[in-house]
C-alpha cells in the first residue's frame, strides 16, 4: 500500500490517499475540502477511486465528501454512527467557521469496532476511538504498519475535547487500548501536522507517555 498526504482548507487537515500497487484502487481518507485538488491528485496518479473514508464528522475533515463521492459514483463509508449528529449538522458547521456550504449528508455504510474496509488487495482494520467525537474511528494497515488516525492522537498532542459530546477520559482511553496495543513500530497519518509513531508517542507525548 502507498499513501499520499494532502492538506486542504485553511485547517490544513491531513487528507490521505491509499492505494494498491497492485491494481491501483484507492479510497481516501477525510476529504475536508478543495475537491478539485484532490480530483486532480487522484487522476496524476493514474488511480481508481473506490471509497470515501471518513474517521469523524467535523467539518474540516467531511468537507468535500459529498463531491468526492458523486464525482467518481463510489460509497462512503464510516464514521461510527455516534456522529450522525455531526453530520447533521454541516451547514451550522460551515457557517461558524466561515467554510464553503456543506449540506448533511449519511454515510452509505457506517463502521464499528472489528470491522474492515477493503480496497484492491489492502485490508484496513477498523478501531472505535471515542474522545474527540463519540464516533470516531480510526484505520489501520497491518501488513505495511501504517494507522490513519485523524484527530485523536498527534506529533506531541491529542485530539480536542472541548467540542460538543467530546470526553478527554474516552481520548486517554482510546489511545491507550486501541492504538497501543497495535505496535510502538506503526507510523501514524494525524489528522493535522507530521506523521509519528505510536512508540515515540509514548516516549515523549506529554499527555500519554507511559510516564504520565
Amino acid at each position: 500500500m502507498k499513501y499520499k498526504i494532502i492538506p486542504v482548507t485553511p485547517f490544513q487537515q491531513n487528507c490521505t490517499l491509499l492505494w494498491c500497487e497492485e491494481t491501483k484502487q484507492a479510497v481516501i481518507v477525510d476529504p475536508g475540502g478543495e475537491p478539485a485538488i484532490l480530483s486532480k491528485t487522484i487522476d496524476d496518479l493514474g488511480l481508481t477511486l473506490v471509497k470515501v473514508l471518513l474517521t469523524h464528522g467535523h467539518l474540516d475533515h467531511v468537507g468535500a465528501a459529498s463531491k468526492m463521492a458523486r464525482r467518481y459514483t463510489v460509497p462512503i463509508v464510516g464514521p461510527h454512527k455516534d456522529d450522525a449528529f455531526l453530520l447533521e449538522t454541516l451547514a451550522e458547521q460551515s457557517a461558524r467557521f466561515g467554510l464553503e456550504h456543506c449540506t448533511a449528508f449519511v454515510p452509505d455504510r457506517w463502521l464499528d469496532e472489528g470491522d474492515t474496509v477493503k480496497f484492491g488487495n489492502v485490508e484496513l482494520q477498523v478501531r472505535h476511538t471515542p474522545g474527540h467525537t463519540p464516533g470516531h474511528v480510526i484505520f489501520f494497515s497491518e501488513s505495511t504498519r501504517l494507522a490513519s488516525v485523524g484527530d485523536v492522537l498527534f506529533a506531541g498532542g491529542i485530539g480536542r475535547t472541548d467540542f460538543p459530546r467530546g470526553d478527554y477520559q474516552a481520548l486517554i482511553s482510546s489511545i491507550r487500548n486501541k492504538l497501543w496495543p497495535l505496535g510502538n513500530d506503526v507510523q501514524f497519518i494525524p489528522g493535522h501536522g507530521p506523521m509519528s509513531t505510536f512508540g515515540e508517542e509514548r516516549m515523549t507525548n506529554p499527555f500519554v507517555a507511559d510516564r504520565t
